[in-house]
């Protein structure tokens, strides 16, 4: 797998989800969103994301994406995540 192509799409894809609103996030919460794509080399690749309460139920959420190719991979896919407050503000930033 091609880790820069894998991270950029995987980037570009959290990208979609930074745009909702915590509400938003919220109402995805134990609904993992998986995706195929194509990545600009022509290599075929998964997205997963899945929303989390960070701390505690009704505090910060954590998105977190993962990426792989379904090759070895898959069993340690690249992931990157943020995390975001009720009042909208994304923490660690």
């Amino acid at each position: 797998m091609n880790n820069e192509e894998a991270g950029a799409i995987l980037r570009d894809h959290l990208q979609t989800y930074r745009r909702r609103s915590y509400s938003e996030l919220v109402a995805l919460l134990g609904k993992p969103q998986v995706t195929k794509t194509d990545g600009p080399s022509g290599a075929k690749y998964q997205v997963e994301v899945e929303v989390h309460w960070d701390d505690r139920p009704g505090g910060n959420i954590r998105v977190l994406g993962a990426i792989d190719d379904g090759g070895p991979r898959a069993f340690k896919p690249l992931t990157h995540d943020f995390i975001l407050a009720p009042d909208g503000v994304f923490i660690t930033e």
